[in-house]
């Protein structure tokens, strides 16, 4: 299906890449036989500005649609809808448009040339394609400046991560106004039941909700984020050298891919991996010397205060101050124009109006105003030759990221980034404070070197994938991880011999083994047996070897199960079954915070079993998976379709910007993720949406896109990497074009 995938009109497409209009002197744009670009050029700036020209040609419209959401101007510039009035409305709210000027200025000169150079090649590029979806729409392109690569990188650092933080920091508040008990409460969250004040909380109004009374989740923004990343050092490696692997996970089953792959080559300096569109430099990737991978930290860096508010104020001890004020003005192509007031202060935006007498929330995310102090680290990135020259760059990023670095010298290191606010001594973040004390404003910063950070551990290696992290760091910047099932798997496998290698590696980012399943079964096997039940259906899943495999009839009934055991540990004991059912089929909060769930439903004595035991609750929950049992695989239940990223589906499959569904494997706890679901009234997925891994002994990366480089379904690139994407192949991406 995918090797004839959007390959009409391309017969004709040459390696090279011709450049119209103005260029840099000495520089050239070849593609590989992928359609990867390879960029030459005399320096680093002049490479950026042919990374700039060539994401412009590929991804123009992923480009212009990025800028345009961010900034709040769907309404004005695209379709005029109620859902794009409300993304508008969101984007408004946060933001992110604000203050680049401070930012800007706050760039070292090389590295304002150096973006400056993205921004010209970019303009350069939307002058010379000529045609393009958004033309066809009516949108002509506005130049690239240096503010809207700000934009991206404050959209890329809080949309589906931090706003994950925010949104579970949301629920608990509408759980504890729902009446759900403190005990079972702190049963799933990180809170201390003996010093919750419900009273406080219960007084607070809350604007949108998570779980709004008609269980609907209008206007919400899926969440989309997990990701594994690991490096071996040299004495575990089949040839003596350090590797670094990575695969970020993201929602995968929109085209284009949010990564763009690129090889840069100029004198004194070489890299290769993926950036994203509108950002400089490699994000994932490697030197000769070094090669690095993230994966989200879930570091806390949201907060919120509760305000007392009265007559467009709030108070401060006895004295009452104004809130400042923001105007924004949504143009509409179809309707009147909407103006919108937010109002301000030094803990965030209001969640509502303070004219009236009330219990509001202001919330601030810590990288907000941020931007300057990440572009200069990943300026001097270009020029570090070390794992200890990397941590020092990483530790400089603001925004929440777990990197993981080999050297050629056969080092390994780890360095978490991000602004995590200090905070008041009991505060961990997660519940409101009272906006009225001053001890509990932000005190600055945690130093980069007091967050979790290794250098050479004695393992030979060190893994990340989402999980809580904080022992190894001086501070605790994460209070709602996600599972640490594949991390654990993940070192299950590193720990099984010292002789890995690339293929390994691969193996191990393919691999479907759940240890989700496992622990479950290893309870509900043992009572099945002693109730009599190991009936065929229960042998299924005694037989199943935990894989979340295409052809894996297991899987499905381990899902219904863990579906059904949910459902009634949680929903028929305080959630609520409607709530329950929105929150596990239209939220990602069982697709980030499973964990936390599942540590109530292995514990016989979880509060949450209150009037049933866990015995019983679990046998409850096989029998209603049995009944619904018909011997479905994996692969006929879990599948999706790429969908074109402007036309969402719109257009008639045969025109070809739309695939037809394909299965794909892995499931929510397996290192392979390959989790399917409904957000905000649309499918959107779980899944590694690249891979990459660099054996620190050869000068290649190996690669694996889902997707391709190109957003112009009728572009030979548009899907040319997903047939091998879905099969576990890589592609060898090489310095050179031999």
């Amino acid at each position: 299906m995918f090797a004839k995938f959007g390959q009409l009109g391309s017969k004709l497409l040459s390696r090279a890449i011709n450049i119209k209009g103005p260029k840099p002197e000495n520089i050239s744009i070849q593609r590989d036989t992928a359609g990867v670009p390879h960029i030459s050029a005399n320096n680093v700036n002049d490479l950026n500005w042919g990374l700039g020209y060539c994401q412009a040609i590929d991804r123009g419209t992923q480009l212009q649609m990025m800028r345009i959401v961010g900034q709040g101007r769907l309404c004005e510039l695209l379709e005029d809808s109620e859902a794009n009035l409300a993304i508008d409305h969101f984007f408004r709210r946060a933001n992110w448009t604000q203050q680049t000027d401070e930012q800007i200025a706050s760039l070292d000169p090389a590295t304002r040339d150096w973006c400056q150079a993205l921004c010209d090649g970019i303009n350069a590029g939307f002058a010379a394609r000529k045609v393009s979806t958004l033309k066809l729409l009516g949108y002509h392109p506005e130049p690239w400046r240096i503010k809207d690569i700000l934009l991206i990188l404050r959209m890329s650092g809080y949309l589906t991560l931090a706003q994950s933080q925010a949104e579970i920091e949301r629920l608990f508040i509408e759980l504890v106004q729902a009446g759900v008990d403190t005990n079972k409460l702190a049963a799933l969250f990180p809170i201390d039941p003996e010093t919750l004040d419900r009273e406080l909380l219960e007084k607070i109004t809350l604007g949108e909700r998570i779980v709004p009374d008609t269980t609907l989740w209008e206007n919400a923004l899926p969440r989309a984020m997990a990701s594994n990343n690991w490096v071996i050092g040299g004495k575990r490696s089949d040839n003596g050298h350090a590797l670094m692997a990575n695969d970020p996970h993201l929602e995968v089953n929109r085209l284009p891919n949010i990564w763009y792959e690129a090889v840069l080559q100029a004198p004194g300096y070489q890299a290769m991996g993926f950036g994203m569109p509108g950002i400089p430099g490699i994000l994932v990737g490697r030197t000769p010397e070094l090669s690095w991978g993230a994966t989200y930290t879930f570091m806390d860096t949201v907060d919120s205060w509760i305000e007392h508010c009265k007559n467009g104020k709030y108070r401060r001890g006895k004295r009452w101050q104004p809130f400042q004020t923001r105007k924004e003005l949504i143009k509409r192509k179809q309707h009147k124009d909407v103006e919108l007031t937010f109002y301000e202060n030094s803990h965030g935006v209001l969640d509502g109006n303070p004219e009236g007498e009330a219990f509001l929330l202001c919330t601030q995310w810590s990288p907000a105003l941020s931007g300057a102090k990440s572009l200069n680290a990943s300026y001097q990135l270009t020029q570090a030759k070390t794992v200890s020259d990397a941590m020092i760059c990483f530790g400089d990023i603001e925004s929440a990221w777990n990197w993981v670095i080999a050297d050629s010298e056969g080092n390994i290191g780890y360095q978490m980034s991000g602004l995590c606010p200090k905070r008041a001594g009991d505060w961990n973040g997660f519940i409101p404070a009272p906006g009225w004390d001053k001890k509990y404003d932000w005190q600055g910063f945690e130093a980069p070197e007091d967050l979790p950070r290794a250098f050479n551990p004695e393992d030979g290696y060190i893994v990340t994938a989402n999980q809580d992290l904080n022992h190894m760091g001086k501070t605790q910047p994460i209070n709602m991880p996600m599972g640490d099932y594949r991390a654990r798997r993940i070192a299950a496998l590193l720990e099984e011999h010292n002789n890995h290698g690339v293929d390994s590696c691969r193996r191990m980012q393919m691999d479907t083994y759940s240890l989700q399943a496992d622990e479950f079964l290893a309870r509900l096997i043992p009572l099945l047996v002693k109730n009599g039940r190991l009936c065929d259906t229960a042998n299924v899943l005694d037989n199943w070897d935990r894989c979340y495999k295409l052809n894996s009839i297991g899987a499905p009934l381990f899902e219904d199960f863990y579906a059904a055991l949910r459902q009634r540990v949680f929903s028929e004991r305080g959630i609520g079954i409607g709530a329950m059912h929105h929150l596990a089929s239209d939220t990602g909060v069982f697709i980030d915070f499973y964990q936390n769930f599942d540590r109530c439903l292995l514990d016989e004595n979880s509060p949450w079993y209150d009037g049933i035991s866990q015995e019983r609750a679990f046998l409850e929950a096989f029998d209603a998976a049995r009944v619904k049992f018909k011997g479905v695989t994996w692969g006929e239940l879990n599948r999706f379709s790429f969908i074109n990223q402007l036309f969402q589906g719109k257009l008639p499959r045969f025109l070809g910007f739309d695939s037809s569904p394909t299965a794909l494997i892995g499931g929510r706890a397996t290192p392979h993720q390959g989790q399917i679901y409904q957000s905000a009234g649309r499918a959107t997925s779980f899944a590694p949406s690249i891979r990459l891994v660099a054996n620190m002994g050869e000068q290649s990366l190996h690669t694996a896109l889902a997707g391709g480089p190109s957003d112009n379904r009728f572009s030979r690139w548009y899907t040319n990497g997903t047939a091998d994407w879905l099969a576990g192949k890589f592609k060898i991406v090489r310095f050179d074009l031999s």
